[in-house]
């Protein structure tokens, strides 16, 4: 898939407000080469999407060993949208709390106080963080308006040919 066809598709605004949410399921082949994935925050740059984990996450050996990723983000209404991603983890050791960690916690409901107490409690449990930094390279909208899953695609263009006979 070409980055012109990834922006077209990103662009769109089912896409756009789902890369505004605040989860991401993050699927990533273990160190015992079974599959995971795993519910984490994230944000959107504009062109990558940008996670934040521990430094000791059970996960890094793992994307260091086999970085390819694929992420969904969806909504809970019928009926669902859903942003299919795929695409190579980067990952940043950084010193201290990434912006995007704070940036990426901030649509949880808290007071300014327990907001203070919050950022107060991380920076001091945290000395530094890893940033799983993902460009995408595939991406799929399915929205059940003008997208639909793969298969179903197929019976529709199936039962589509079968009615003109």
């Amino acid at each position: 898939m070409n980055q012109n066809e990834i922006a077209e598709i990103l662009n769109r605004p089912h896409s756009q407000e789902l890369l505004a949410r605040d989860i991401t399921r993050l699927a990533y082949v273990a160190k015992d080469g079974t599959p995971r994935n795993v519910p984490i925050a994230f944000v959107w740059n504009g062109s990558e999407i940008v996670m934040c984990t521990t430094k000791n996450a059970p996960k890094l050996p793992s994307l260091r060993e086999n970085p390819m990723v694929a992420l969904t983000i969806d909504t809970e209404v019928h009926p669902p949208k859903i942003l299919l991603i795929r695409g190579r983890a980067e990952l940043d050791v950084v010193d201290g709390i990434p912006d995007e960690y704070l940036t990426m916690n901030t649509s949880y409901e808290m007071t300014a106080e327990q907001r203070v107490e919050w950022e107060k409690e991380i920076r001091s449990l945290y000395d530094g963080m890893v940033r799983i930094v993902v460009t995408p390279t595939w991406v799929k909208l399915i929205d059940f308006e003008s997208t639909l899953p793969s298969a179903v695609e197929e019976l529709v263009r199936e039962r589509e040919t079968r009615q003109r006979v």
